[in-house]
């Protein structure tokens, strides 16, 4: 059973983390997205789940286009009751940024949107053989009734 097979079957109240090593291959996207909302579910933080697909999407996309050959690491952690942090390490050193996408690019606006969907808490950290992105989601603090 793969990491992401046995991550879709976790149980409610589960460790607070959770990895996935996946090939660099665009498919690996749909894999990552089940990692997350089963882990989010199982931690009962529903309301981010839309959000952290479509991150986890760009991230694990970007590191797809890396050229990479081995494997990289999908990771969702629970930070906080009300915070989760996704990260994709992979064996790149070259740093995501955010360009000016003009309206009629065919790319480019991803970083953008994982930027806008965490309210910019989003980073990367260089590592010997590589670097990993993260990226913050958090619940929003239940107003008054």
């Amino acid at each position: 059973m793969t990491a992401a097979a046995e991550a879709s079957t976790l149980p409610s109240g589960a460790a607070d983390r959770v990895d996935a090593p996946l090939p660099y291959e665009p498919q690996s996207a749909a894999a990552a997205r089940r990692l997350v909302r089963t882990a989010l579910r199982g931690w009962e933080l529903e309301d981010l789940v839309e959000a952290a697909e479509l991150v986890v999407s760009e991230l694990v996309g970007n590191a797809a286009k890396t050229g990479c050959r081995l494997e990289m690491t999908v990771t969702v952690a629970r930070i906080t009751d009300r915070c989760v942090r996704i990260s994709v390490r992979d064996g790149s050193r070259a740093l995501p940024c955010l360009i000016d996408a003009g309206p009629a690019a065919e790319c480019g606006r991803g970083m953008a949107l994982v930027h806008h969907l965490t309210g910019g808490h989003w980073g990367a950290s260089p590592e010997p053989y590589g670097k990993t992105v993260h990226a913050d989601l958090r619940t929003r603090i239940p107003g008054p009734a």
